[in-house]
């Protein structure tokens, strides 16, 4: 015989309702604390990313600046001495020194930080220069040992003694030397910077040596300024273009002079000083004791932390100094915020080498 009855009990059941209910219930809130602790890690991790991608940012701006502000005055030295305290220079058509005091690497003070302007030649060859077999009035010159520039290429008359304005001219053609003529630059109109006369146009003589003219190669001549503007770090050229924006979230841009005593033969580097007081304004006098430039930059993160329990944040609690001075926020809640300095020395070897070799 069959028992259906004792094989229907042997079958199991199923959920009730209220075991359906709980689970899920559970479940929802299993799922809600995941969700929860996966925002606030996303939230820590974004905040780590941007805090951290300031920094490498900043770090990676200042090792081009580095490299930049290095090659400062690299062709504007000549027989252990500056040869260019002022400068005439145009490029196309606008002028862009007429005369006036010059000096290839300067630090001015301005209300959102310091800027740095760097001057240099593009060509390793141009540490050296060669003299003017005859005078020169900027139209052309003549070589006394040959000089390796071809046309379109730039390079610099420099007087015999500091004083009388240097002048760049772009070679438009070169006549190549002989056993009885010297090497010849032409400096047609049409080149870069031989468009525009200038007020003060001196002759560059060749008298005999060390009363001579010189000419060092510059290859091409770059002129770049790093300024801070709002909170971007940016690179300007003042020779034209659009400005390019290297690091934002910038709260501190400063730069000092690393100078040597100021005794006669002090050459080791004995303290930093902004520009300001006797700095403020740099002169052909004060460039011998420059041996190095200090530079610093602070940056914020980009996204603000949440507050305690107590509705106080915690990211920052005292404002990071540079170069000794504290750093003023750009912004009021600035404890929510994380911060990061980076600094860079930079040795500049043009100029030593330049006023001692």
């Amino acid at each position: 015989m069959y028992a259906p009855e004792r094989l229907q009990r042997a079958l199991p059941r199923g959920l009730s309702m209220i075991e359906v209910m709980v689970g899920m219930v559970v479940s929802l809130l299993v799922g809600l604390a995941a969700a929860g602790s996966a925002q606030m890690f996303l939230a820590s991790q974004r905040q780590g990313i941007g805090t951290g991608g300031t920094l490498v940012n900043a770090s990676t701006a200042l090792a081009a600046i580095r490299d930049d502000v290095a090659t400062g005055g690299l062709g504007f030295f000549g027989d252990k001495q500056y040869l260019c305290t002022k400068l005439n220079l145009s490029v196309e058509t606008t002028v862009v020194q007429d005369g006036v005091d010059f000096l290839p690497v300067r630090i001015t003070a301005e209300a959102s930080g310091d800027r740095i302007d760097i001057a240099s030649a593009t060509q390793v060859a141009s540490g050296a220069n060669v003299l003017l077999k005859s005078a020169s009035t900027g139209a052309a010159a003549e070589v006394r040992s040959l000089l390796p520039v071809v046309a379109g290429q730039a390079v610099l008359l420099a007087p015999a003694t500091p004083g009388q304005p240097c002048l760049v001219r772009s070679v438009t053609a070169v006549t190549a030397s002989t056993d009885t003529t010297p090497q010849l630059l032409t400096f047609g109109a049409a080149g870069r910077f031989n468009q525009k006369a200038f007020t003060t146009n001196p002759t560059y003589t060749a008298n005999d040596y060390p009363d001579i003219g010189r000419v060092a190669l510059l290859g091409d001549l770059r002129w770049t300024r790093y300024r801070r503007e709002g909170t971007d770090l940016r690179l300007e050229r003042p020779f034209g273009g659009d400005p390019v924006v290297l690091v934002r979230n910038v709260v501190a841009f400063r730069a000092q002079y690393g100078i040597a005593a100021a005794a006669a033969g002090s050459t080791a580097l004995e303290s930093w000083t902004d520009a300001s007081g006797g700095f403020e304004t740099l002169t052909a006098a004060l460039l011998p004791r420059v041996r190095a430039i200090r530079i610093g930059v602070v940056t914020r993160s980009t996204q603000a932390e949440k507050p305690d329990a107590n509705g106080i944040c915690q990211a920052t609690t005292a404002m990071p100094a540079l170069f000794g001075t504290a750093v003023v926020s750009d912004v009021d809640n600035w404890r929510c915020f994380r911060y990061r300095t980076a600094i860079v020395v930079v040795p500049m070897r043009n100029l030593v080498i330049g006023m001692t070799s």
